[in-house]
């Protein structure tokens, strides 16, 4: 009969223990990542940008101890072997971009937290850069430089208004 409490007692200190521990890790990823402001999916914010006509809503901001806003944005599979690919690093770029614009300070980096992974990628002038070229190649007129073949049109959603489309109609 005493056996039983003490196993009770020994479980309810292991929750207990847990529980503190947790708390210290989250107190420690926040000072790291900084605290939660607005979650897409419960509190969206939706970020603008008149100059360089662009809006998003990054899936998650923090802020920090020092007070800048660092964007976070979830990816449901396993990081990417190579780092991340160029358009997961876009997407950041240009809510790191959003942030600067809507709050006048610069987030020192922002964060892709995949399945199995968290990314800090920073926000510097390469990034900048990258992101700049490439909203100024999507704003650019087409040129006409599509390489279709059947296969590929075939499964292409844009198939049925393209001009160089090679799908049956």
């Amino acid at each position: 009969m005493i056996d039983a409490p003490v196993v009770v007692l020994l479980g309810a200190g292991a929750v207990a223990l847990a529980v503190g521990l947790r708390s210290l890790l989250r107190g420690r990823h926040e000072r790291r990542v900084g605290t939660l402001v607005a979650v897409d999916a419960g509190r969206p914010t939706t970020l603008r940008s008149v100059r360089y006509r662009l809006a998003g809503r990054p899936d998650v901001l923090r802020r920090r101890p020092d007070g800048t806003l660092v964007p976070v944005e979830l990816k449901s599979r396993a990081a990417p072997r190579g780092g991340p690919f160029p358009s997961h690093r876009i997407q950041l770029a240009a809510y790191c971009l959003l942030v600067e614009e809507e709050t006048g300070h610069a987030p020192p980096f922002g964060v892709l937290r995949y399945a199995d992974a968290e990314l800090a990628l920073p926000w510097n002038a390469a990034a900048r850069r990258e992101l700049l070229a490439t909203l100024a190649a999507a704003r650019a007129p087409y040129d006409g430089r599509a390489d279709p073949s059947p296969a590929k049109c075939a499964g292409c959603p844009w198939s049925p208004t393209c001009d160089a489309s090679l799908a049956p109609a």
